[in-house]
């Protein structure tokens, strides 16, 4: 399976919770300082729902998006249905020091973390409990990001040359990565793949990072 069925599997959940009407709540952070390829970003701690998965960026993607969207959309005790929020993100699960609401990255074969960001009025203690065991969840505490925003489609090549770019922008500011890259994917994919917008963050800490 690759992005196809991502793009199946992501608008039947937007639609069956209603989220491709209604504004869906992202994560919140205050912007430190802005350069040219990136914003330094402080956000602040939430709740996660997370899976980990092996196989390819795509079919981690896929399969990791299907658990825990079974979980939100009522496989839980209660069959309580949770909103959809944004952005879904993915990075490689052997590495993983950050979190966020799907995020992965490059790897064939490898361990991947998917997570989606628990609603805010939720606390970690009143999350309904999965019943697939695949299902966890975290509290991220608040931490110093650096994220580079950019529009397109979702293509390998696409994150990886953004990527590059956000490495290059973070040496020449002396800053310091932290943990491993996430890849923040806000837009249903039935959104025409130019308007869309994601984000890669790199948590970052050192000196550089206080200024």
């Amino acid at each position: 399976m690759r992005w196809g069925a991502f793009t199946s599997a992501f608008g039947a959940v937007l639609l069956a919770t209603g989220c491709a009407t209604v504004p869906t709540e992202k994560p919140s952070y205050q912007v430190t300082r802005s350069f040219e390829d990136f914003e330094l970003r402080d956000y602040a701690g939430y709740v996660v729902a997370e899976t980990e998965v092996s196989g390819t960026r795509e079919s981690a993607g896929n399969d990791g998006f299907r658990v825990l969207a079974g979980y939100i959309f009522g496989k839980n005790r209660g069959s309580r249905k949770l909103a959809m929020t944004a952005p879904v993100a993915q990075s490689e699960g052997t590495k993983l020091a950050m979190t966020a609401p799907v995020a992965q990255s490059a790897g064939a074969g490898g361990t991947w973390t998917v997570q989606f960001m628990m609603p805010s009025q939720y606390a970690l203690a009143d999350l309904p409990e999965p019943l697939d065991p695949r299902v966890r969840f975290r509290e991220v505490p608040p931490r110093r990001v650096a994220a580079r925003t950019y529009s397109g489609g979702w293509s390998t090549s696409r994150y990886e040359e953004e990527l590059a770019r956000l490495r290059a922008a973070l040496a020449r500011e002396g800053l310091v990565a932290a943990a491993e890259p996430v890849w923040a994917r806000f837009d249903p994919p039935f959104k025409p793949w130019f308007l869309r917008t994601n984000e890669i963050w790199i948590e970052v800490g050192g000196a550089g990072a206080a200024r």
